[in-house]
């Protein structure tokens, strides 16, 4: 699954042009590394979004096409906040 849908999915951010515009700043790093919307990710990928007023790392768990609302969390892990 590409990296912008999962966040939208996930519900981390809320639209997946606004994950796709997180990516495209440099914003969003999976294992490290700066990605593209487009990036796939795997289950076990640590990603790291910055937002202005800090950064949330989390781990992925699980990959869904789609999901209810209640289910969203169990997508991911957060290591740090």
């Amino acid at each position: 699954m590409r990296i912008d849908k999962f966040l939208k999915v996930s519900r981390l951010l809320k639209r997946r042009t606004l994950a796709a515009e997180a990516c495209d700043g440099g914003r969003v790093s999976v294992n490290g590394r700066s990605v593209k919307p487009s990036y796939n990710i795997k289950v076990g990928d640590v990603v790291e979004i910055g937002f202005n007023s800090g950064a949330v790392k989390f781990e992925v768990l699980l990959i869904k096409e789609t999901v209810r609302k209640e289910e969203a969390e169990n997508l991911y892990r957060i290591i740090t906040e």
